[in-house]
């Protein structure tokens, strides 16, 4: 059974390697899923069975991370410098232990947890990594984000250790001495060029605030906003769901979200993001794990047209 799973890139022998056996359903796929920026994300990949596999920069060096599950038993096996600290703090990683969600006997929000009942917030502890594909998203179509995260990755990344032929996320000083011209080709235009620099530049300030025991997710979230000039509410939302596992980070400001949250849990558009905040009352505290779980379970249909996608690259 376990080979049946296991594609041609696992052939190479694996630095360290791990199971859990967690109480509670764990799905690794989807939780490190929230991590990918789009198919052609040069820092993940995913595989039939599901296997994902996913390059980052860890305080011990560069990992690549492959993990599966059969059953209950979460499988993982890492290569690079920083192999043995990722899978050291796996468990905290993927969200096991978290309490179950109470959907609070609304039928489509259970219907979603009991189609999805191993998605958790994943929680990498790497802010910066998160915050900077969240800065090339900010008020952009998702394609046109997409393929400048993945222009920024081949132009800055270093490959990742391990088969998978990925690529390490920019290296924040890089990225803090991109030239105009660099951010020009990326389609990137001088405001978010600005706002990744300057993010780049306190990478190590960031980290460190992120980390802090002492601040709840709320308070990092502010602190960012206040500290951070181009960061925005929906920005730290988006680094905070992946970083910290955030469970009561909503993004909003997003195009469409509003719409497709009001959807899930009315059948109807929310009218706007105070809206949305308002149908998500009943969950504080966890309303930014109720959001992943009514996105990722229940397809909303579209109504209005899609962003237009643009190219600064020809002006």
């Amino acid at each position: 059974m376990l080979a049946a799973t296991m594609p041609a890139l696992a052939s190479a022998a694996a630095d360290v390697r791990t199971t859990l056996e967690p109480e509670l359903p764990l799905d690794p796929v989807a939780t490190l899923g929230l991590l990918r920026r789009g198919g052609a994300d040069p820092c993940t990949t995913l595989e039939p069975g599901p296997v994902l596999w996913w390059a980052t920069r860890t305080p011990q060096g560069p990992a690549t991370l492959r993990t599966w599950r059969e059953g209950r038993t979460v499988h993982a096996e890492a290569w690079g410098d920083g192999a043995s600290w990722l899978l050291g703090r796996l468990p905290e990683l993927l969200g096991a232990g978290r309490p179950v969600l109470d959907a609070q006997g609304h039928p489509a929000l259970q219907a979603a947890a009991n189609r999805l009942p191993g998605l958790r917030l994943p929680r990498t502890g790497a802010m910066v990594e998160a915050l900077l594909p969240a800065v090339v998203e900010q008020r952009v179509a998702g394609l046109e984000a997409r393929r400048s995260w993945a222009g920024l990755c081949r132009l800055l990344g270093d490959p990742a250790p391990g088969p998978a032929g990925l690529l390490l996320p920019p290296d924040p000083a890089r990225v803090a001495a991109l030239a105009d011209w660099d951010l020009h080709r990326l389609n990137l235009e001088r405001q978010r060029g600005d706002t990744l620099r300057r993010v780049a530049r306190r990478a190590a300030a960031i980290d460190r605030l992120a980390a802090d025991p002492a601040l709840s997710g709320a308070e990092v979230r502010a602190r960012l906003i206040a500290e951070l000039p181009g960061v925005g509410t929906w920005t730290v939302a988006e680094a905070s769901i992946r970083a910290l596992g955030d469970e009561d980070a909503v993004p909003v400001g997003d195009y469409n979200l509003y719409k497709h949250v009001g959807w899930a849990l009315t059948g109807r558009p929310a009218r706007d993001d105070a809206h949305m905040l308002d149908l998500l009352r009943p969950w504080a505290g966890r309303r930014g794990l109720v959001v992943q779980l009514l996105v990722a379970a229940v397809r909303m249909p579209r109504r209005a047209p899609r962003i237009a996608i643009r190219d600064f690259r020809r002006t």
